[in-house]
């Protein structure tokens, strides 16, 4: 599970504004709006630890599939 990177990006007119990377633990943003949306959604804990748990939870149950 250590190897396994659960990426969560968001798109908006085919620029990728805001990512959530498992290996980071936080969201970043790489627009203007992103890094705004970033700052609030890092200060949301619970947020935060769906997303790790994202990682278990989808990435783990799948990686026997392929």
């Amino acid at each position: 599970l250590k190897d396994i990177q659960y990426v969560y990006s968001m798109y908006y007119n085919k620029l990728e504004f805001i990512r959530f990377d498992s290996n980071v633990g936080k969201f970043v943003g790489y627009t203007e709006l992103g890094v705004k949306n970033a700052e609030r959604a890092n200060k949301d804990t619970s947020q935060i630890a769906s997303r790790k748990a994202q990682k278990e939870a989808y990435c783990l149950h799948n990686v026997g599939i392929d």
